[in-house]
């Protein structure tokens, strides 16, 4: 057992968890036969985000400042992706999506080429990569004034969205990193945000009580969203993009 449980992420295939652990080890679990697998070990502090590639990838992101790559069946570490200047917070990847909903095989879903990853830090920065092939980042994403809190791949895998404690959301190119545009409305920090299906919608949730429809397209607010009474912690779509559920410190779950 873990001393200090932090995340926990099952695999695509639905038979494998991965948990992290403030101990700055990760486990592999499997779900059948009820055991620990393996223990991937190299962190020296905390580990705040697990994410499973379409690849047969596992990666961690941790307090250390770095991310590790991890081959998942055997647990061997392929490479340990550096840069960030304080802790790392989270992690997407661009097969995200297609992981997620099955719809889709990952490569097809996310275009050509190999996957990506993005990276968001207290260091206020963003850092995308091709883990595939380089320990170095794509590119480097400045621009936010405050630490990051999530950071999220389009299910089309062609725009991220950062949400931040500058209040704003930030928009840029899924294979360059180029900045696209600021989402502001926000009084308060930005804690999730969720992309409808389609990738035409964002849902922001706030510090301020409220949520948000953005209109990705038009860079604009779509419908603005009160109700809560106090800080939206989780958003998310239906998966026929015709609702939102959110849930807050008000202790409501809102539809």
């Amino acid at each position: 057992m873990h001393p200090d449980l932090g995340v926990g992420k099952l695999n695509p295939e639905c038979r494998y968890v991965a948990s992290s652990s403030k101990d700055g080890s990760v486990r592999v679990w499997d779900t059948t036969a009820g055991r620990c697998e393996r223990i991937l070990t190299g962190h020296t502090q905390s580990v705040t985000c697990l994410r499973w590639g379409g690849d047969g990838l596992l990666y961690s992101a941790s307090q250390d400042r770095t991310i590790k790559v991890w081959r998942a069946h055997d647990g061997v570490l392929c490479r340990t992706l550096q840069g960030h200047g304080h802790w790392v917070n989270t992690m997407a990847l661009s097969t995200d999506y297609a992981l997620r909903t099955g719809a889709f095989e990952p490569a097809e879903a996310s275009g050509q080429g190999p996957e990506r990853l993005v990276s968001g830090s207290d260091d206020f920065t963003l850092f995308l990569w091709s883990p595939a092939e380089d320990k170095k980042p794509l590119a480097r994403l400045t621009g936010h004034q405050a630490l990051i809190n999530q950071v999220l791949f389009s299910p089309d895998s062609r725009v991220v969205a950062s949400a931040s404690f500058d209040k704003s959301i930030k928009l840029w190119d899924g294979r360059t990193g180029k900045y696209l545009a600021s989402l502001r409305g926000h009084v308060a920090a930005v804690y999730q945000i969720a992309w409808s299906a389609d990738s035409r919608l964002l849902v922001s949730g706030s510090s301020d009580s409220t949520l948000k429809v953005w209109d990705v397209k038009a860079q604009k607010l779509a419908t603005d969203l009160p109700g809560h009474a106090d800080e939206v912690y989780a958003v998310d779509w239906s998966p026929d993009g015709q609702r939102v559920a959110s849930g807050g410190k008000d202790k409501c779950l809102r539809m």
